[in-house]
C-alpha cells in the first residue's frame, strides 16, 4: 500500500470499532446498574466510575463473564444431584398424593419446605411431625403427571420444555396457590413467549386466576388488537360461558379502542 494511503498503525477496521465500542457500552451499563444497587453508608447510591475503557479492559471482562458462565455451570450441576435423588427415590420420607387417586410420589420433606411457605406449613403440622414412618399428603388440584413435574421443578429450578407446554396453566396454579415465586416467574416468561391466537383466551383466564396483572394486560392488549379474529374463533363461546367477567372486559375495552380510533381518524 502506498505509503500515503497506509492507515496509522493503530487503526482498526470499522465492524472492529463498532464491536468495542457495543461492549465497552456493554460493560458501562453493567456497572452502572451494580453502582444502583449499592449504597454508601449514609444511604446514597454509589456513583458508577466513569473511567475510560480499552481493548485489554474489554477482553479481560469477556474472559471474567465466561469464567463467571463456566463457574455456574459446575454449580447447576452440582444442584442437580437433587434430581437425581427424587428421581431415584434415595431417602426419601414422605409421600405425595395427586388429587386423581393415582400412585404417590415419594419425595423429601426438606426439599417441599425450603421451596415452599405452604408445603412448610403443611409438614409443620402435629399430625406429619407425629408420624414416625412415611407421612402422606394430597395435593388435589394436581393430576399425577402435573404433580410429577411440579415435584421435578422444585428439584432442579427447570423442566423440559414439552412438559412445560403440557402443564403450564396447572404449574401457574400450583405456583400461584403454595407461594412458588420462582416457578410463577418461570410459567410467566414461558407463557409471555407463546402467547398467540391459538391459546390467548386461556392465558387471560390464567393471568386473572393468579392475579398476575403485567400478564392479564398483556393478554387483553393482545386480543384487542387481534379482536375481530377471535370472536369468531371457535374457542369464544367456550370462553364466554366460563368466565363471563372476562368476556365484559375484554368486549368494554375493544369498544373503548374501537372509538379511539374512529375519533383519530376523523
Amino acid at each position: 500500500m502506498p505509503l500515503i494511503l497506509r492507515p496509522p498503525r493503530n487503526t482498526i477496521c470499522g465492524a472492529c470499532y463498532e464491536g468495542v465500542r457495543s461492549i465497552i457500552n456493554m460493560m458501562n451499563n453493567l456497572e452502572s446498574e451494580k453502582a444502583k444497587a449499592i449504597t454508601n453508608p449514609n444511604g446514597s447510591p454509589v456513583s458508577p466510575r466513569n473511567s475510560s475503557k480499552s481493548l485489554d479492559d474489554c477482553i479481560r471482562w469477556c474472559s471474567e463473564q465466561i469464567d463467571q458462565f463456566n463457574q455456574q455451570k459446575q454449580d447447576l450441576a452440582f444442584l442437580r444431584g437433587f434430581v437425581d435423588a427424587f428421581k431415584e427415590q434415595i431417602h426419601t420420607d414422605i409421600l405425595i398424593t395427586p388429587g386423581n387417586h393415582g400412585p404417590p410420589i415419594p419425595a423429601h420433606k426438606s426439599v417441599l419446605a425450603a421451596r415452599s411457605e405452604i408445603f412448610k406449613n403443611m409438614l409443620e403440622c402435629d399430625e406429619c411431625k407425629a408420624a414416625p414412618t412415611c407421612n402422606t399428603i394430597t395435593i388435589p388440584d394436581l393430576n399425577h403427571e402435573e404433580l410429577e413435574s411440579l415435584l421435578e421443578f422444585l428439584y432442579g429450578g427447570t423442566l423440559p420444555l414439552e412438559k412445560l407446554e403440557k402443564h403450564v396453566y396447572a404449574l401457574s396454579q400450583a405456583a400461584d396457590k403454595y407461594i412458588i415465586p420462582h416457578l410463577m416467574k418461570y410459567c410467566e416468561r414461558y407463557l409471555f413467549n407463546s402467547l398467540s391466537t391459538s391459546n390467548a383466551f386461556e392465558t387471560l383466564e390464567i393471568a386473572d386466576t393468579c392475579s398476575n396483572n403485567n400478564l392479564k394486560e398483556t393478554t387483553f392488549n393482545f386480543l384487542v388488537k387481534n379482536i375481530e379474529y377471535m370472536v369468531s374463533s371457535p374457542k369464544f363461546e367456550a370462553f364466554v360461558h366460563r368466565s363471563p367477567h372476562l368476556t365484559v372486559q375484554l368486549v368494554t375495552r375493544a369498544f373503548v379502542n374501537g372509538s379511539k380510533l374512529v375519533s383519530n381518524s376523523l
